[in-house]
């Protein structure tokens, strides 16, 4: 037998989807079968599996302790992961500088990931167990391409993780990046279109509306510019797969160092594209607790730096 006592990451949601988060590889008939038999009880009582759960509220697991791990993933921490870079951290947020060459979540079992690293952190300070992991995993609100740097926020509770998301997700949230294109960019310009992403995760820009296509929209801001390239601040008022690598390539001004969009990327002697998220702001919003109203920025990685001698910090700063 195994008592699971429902905290305020496993509230909120129904019988059934805890148990299959629980206990992963139980097929879901098996699962409905021990809720018919009461072998699964909530506070003591029968349950369907649709019952939406409070916290305080009571899972009872009749079950044989071999049963219930062989139901369970085991739990494979990846060995030496590195300290995070953490901007910022209170109860329920984890907001992170992802470098370059780091994927922000797994695409692949053997993958370390940026919420691989949070997770690890998260444990070793003692705000997580490996317990809780079974019924709760902190996840990413906003996903980075695997060679943009920059901010990555971490919700560390289930009600963090869906606020962010919902926030990020409705542009409460703004999110300003910085690149370097090929070619001079004088004007600030506004810019809206249609994307839809192909064979190899191909991202193409359309004109028009057309099948499997979805509307984008960015503004771009010049900050500094030579006859040959242009440090631009980016916003994104939408989020798709991307967007700001293809649009750019689009109009003729490819991200410097792009080797998917940017045909000069071989020649560059860069081995990554200089495209950093560099700051968030976010909206007043007293669910948000101490990060309300505050505006988060990330330090550019070092090769970015390099390619700045025209623009300085404070250029950017008030361009915000």
């Amino acid at each position: 037998m195994r008592e699971l006592a429902v905290g305020t990451n496993e509230a909120g949601q129904r019988l059934d989807k805890l148990l299959r988060k629980y206990m992963q590889l139980a097929p879901d008939g098996f699962l409905y079968k021990m809720l018919r038999k009461k072998n699964i009880v909530l506070n003591g009582k029968k349950a369907t599996g649709k019952e939406i759960l409070q916290e305080q509220d009571q899972i009872t697991l009749y079950l044989s302790e071999e049963t219930i791990r062989g139901f369970q993933k085991t739990i494979v921490m990846p060995a030496h992961v590195p300290m995070p870079d953490i901007l910022y951290e209170d109860a329920q947020v984890l907001i992170l500088n992802k470098p370059c060459g780091m994927l922000s979540q797994k695409a692949a079992p053997g993958d370390l990931s940026m919420i691989d690293i949070a997770i690890a952190y998260l444990i070793s300070d003692g705000t997580l167990t490996e317990e809780q992991l079974k019924s709760f995993r902190p996840g990413i609100c906003n996903r980075l391409d695997r060679n943009t740097s920059g901010i990555v926020v971490v919700g560390k509770t289930l009600a963090a993780l869906k606020l962010c998301n919902r926030l990020i997700a409705d542009k409460s949230v703004r999110k300003l990046y910085l690149t370097v294109v090929e070619g001079r960019m004088e004007k600030p310009v506004h810019v809206g279109a249609y994307l839809r992403k192909e064979a190899g995760n191909q991202a193409v820009i359309l004109d028009r509306p057309e099948p499997g296509a979805k509307w984008m929209e960015s503004a771009y801001v010049p900050l500094g510019y030579t006859e040959t390239q242009t440090v631009l601040q980016v916003e994104l008022f939408t989020g798709r797969t991307h967007q700001i690598r293809a649009h750019l390539s689009h109009i003729g001004h490819p991200v410097a160092g792009d080797f998917k969009y940017n045909p000069k990327a071989a020649k560059s002697g860069l081995k990554y594209q200089l495209l950093h998220s560099y700051c968030m702001i976010f909206p007043e919003e007293a669910r948000l607790g101490a990060l309300s109203g505050k505006t988060i920025t990330a330090p550019l990685p070092e090769t970015f730096q390099k390619y700045l001698p025209y623009c300085g910090e404070n250029i950017i700063k008030n361009n915000r």
